[in-house]
């Protein structure tokens, strides 16, 4: 059975810092590439970060670039989130989700959720002003 469990949201002040993590059990991360994305209420889900677990190449839609790290740690079949100088617009219920490599490449296809086979729950983020 593959989970996939995120852990690490909460609530922060704008500027502040917060790290996500995503366990994966019953799959292993570096057959495969991890996203990260968020949802708000009312709000259609988007990609936000993602890597390709073989050969640790990383990918962050412009809303985030400069600010969020996505990292992996493959003894722990773990991918992190590391969010820094968060703003309120960041407050969302933020999930993990794995696809292929090959996805990640194609700038029109690596935030797609479509693509993405296996979903965690979520966690919420919740940064006030």
């Amino acid at each position: 059975e593959v989970q996939l469990v995120e852990s690490g949201g909460g609530f922060v002040q704008a500027g502040g810092s917060l790290r996500l993590s995503c366990a994966g059990s019953g799959i292993a991360f570096d057959n495969y590439a991890i996203g990260w994305f968020r949802q708000a209420p009312g709000k259609e889900r988007e990609g936000v970060a993602a890597i390709v677990i073989s050969d640790r190449s990383t990918y962050y839609a412009d809303s985030v670039k400069g600010r969020f790290t996505v990292s992996s740690d493959n003894a722990k079949n773990t991918v992190y989130l590391q969010m820094n100088s968060l703003k309120p617009e960041d407050t969302a219920v933020y999930f993990c989700a794995v696809t292929y490599g090959g996805v990640l490449r194609a700038a029109t296809m690596r935030f797609d959720n479509g693509f993405y086979d296996y979903w965690g729950q979520g966690t919420q983020v919740t940064i006030s002003s």
